[in-house]
């Protein structure tokens, strides 16, 4: 039987994966030309085939991982530390998803710029856990299996309600809370259908705790994600036709038509499979190093890229200019850098710190005796302008 940390190698390759896939796929979309974007090129339609599935792989690793160590723990309810830990986490990445819209040109003008308010991965990702939790909270005061059963459900759910909650706008909200529901104002993700994806991934997590023991566990579960992952790229609108024709209900019609969800879970699943197959081959440390800071990487990219609060990021300047092997050399350089400078920061983190300490109290040192000295020369000054007038009184 393979030791659990083979299992967390597997997992931490996966979130590294889709975090360079992000690198190089907000990359490529912010700077490529226009004129380049050809989707009956066969390498452009390929190239955003596969950005399309970062997004629900993410989503998914975040349920996954998330529900893995959670139910890892013995402890139950409140009393699991991973539950006040996850909650957290989540606070702080919703924090940083509003953070890193705020434009300062704004704030200094005494407002708040309007995307501040447009909710992105970072607050679905947040929101997500949050409602991870309160369902692991409810549902296992009564029943371990009721989690998993629940979770699953919701899942299902969400993605086959699709067609319906797509189209609200939700006019009566305020729209900072609307924005997790509708992008009509703006909004990057909203909280559906994404967090079905993380329900998926949690409802996978399930599974592979109570099975993990088996002595063929990662042959078969290699197998079951192959398997399921191509029966919902390849017929998973025919079953939604078929289930239409039998029920008549017009929402499993609607669903076939616009099955995009359905179809990239299967793009998940054989993605899952893939790395199930080659785990054995991810074990480096910095394969850990990047999957274990992801974070990290989207914040210093989304600066880097985006200019985040005062603007002045690669997409000023270079916004829908690059040729495609300046597109592709420049993704290249950019994934390398961001992951590069993230681990050589945590690697030298203590000594950073140790540095930046040293500086302030070498600054704070010398404002204390330059200040010492203004103090000084002030008190000459008034002395020497008091007995000046003194002497012109006489």
């Amino acid at each position: 039987m393979t030791k659990p940390s083979s299992r967390l190698h597997f997992l931490d390759a996966i979130r590294a994966f889709a975090i360079m896939m992000m690198l190089q796929g907000h990359f490529v979309h912010a700077l490529l030309g226009d004129v380049y974007r050809d989707k009956s090129n066969l390498i452009y339609s390929v190239w955003e085939y596969f950005r399309g599935m970062t997004a629900p792989t993410f989503f998914t690793i975040t349920g996954f991982i998330f529900t893995f160590l959670l139910l890892k723990q013995e402890a139950v309810g409140f009393e699991n530390p991973r539950v006040l830990k996850g909650i957290k986490r989540a606070i702080k990445v919703i924090f940083w998803g509003y953070l890193l819209r705020l434009s300062f040109y704004a704030v200094f003008k005494g407002t708040v710029n309007p995307s501040f308010f447009y909710v992105d991965v970072l607050q679905c990702i947040g929101t997500s856990l949050l409602l991870l939790i309160g369902v692991y909270l409810i549902s296992y005061r009564y029943n371990k299996a009721l989690f998993q059963n629940v979770i699953l459900g919701v899942g299902v759910v969400i993605f086959l309600l699709q067609p319906m909650y797509g189209k609200c706008i939700l006019e009566f909200l305020p729209k900072t809370i609307a924005n997790y529901f509708t992008n009509r104002n703006g909004s990057i993700f909203t909280l559906f259908p994404w967090f079905g994806y993380v329900c998926f991934g949690s409802f996978m997590a399930t599974l592979f705790l109570k099975f993990r023991t088996h002595q063929k566990f990662y042959a078969y579960a290699t197998s079951i994600l192959l398997l399921v992952g191509l029966l919902l790229m390849l017929w998973s609108s025919s079953v939604l036709m078929m289930l239409h024709d039998v029920t008549n209900i017009a929402i499993f019609k609607s669903v076939a038509y616009n099955n995009f969800l359905f179809i990239r879970l299967g793009n998940v699943c054989v993605l899952f499979a893939v790395f199930l197959l080659l785990k054995n081959y991810f074990t480096h440390s910095v394969i850990n190093k990047i999957g274990g800071q992801t974070l990290s990487i989207y914040i210093i990219h989304f600066f880097v890229l985006y200019g985040s609060w005062f603007g002045l990021g690669l997409n000023r300047f270079f916004y829908r200019d690059l040729s495609p092997w300046e597109a592709l050399i420049g993704a290249l350089l950019f994934v390398a850098g961001i992951c590069t400078l993230v681990i050589y920061y945590y690697k030298y983190e203590d000594k950073l710190k140790l540095q930046f300490h040293h500086l302030l109290n070498v600054v704070f040192s010398a404002i204390k005796v330059n200040l010492k000295e203004v103090f000084v020369n002030i008190k000459n000054d008034i002395i020497r302008i008091y007995r000046s007038i003194r002497y012109a009184r006489r």
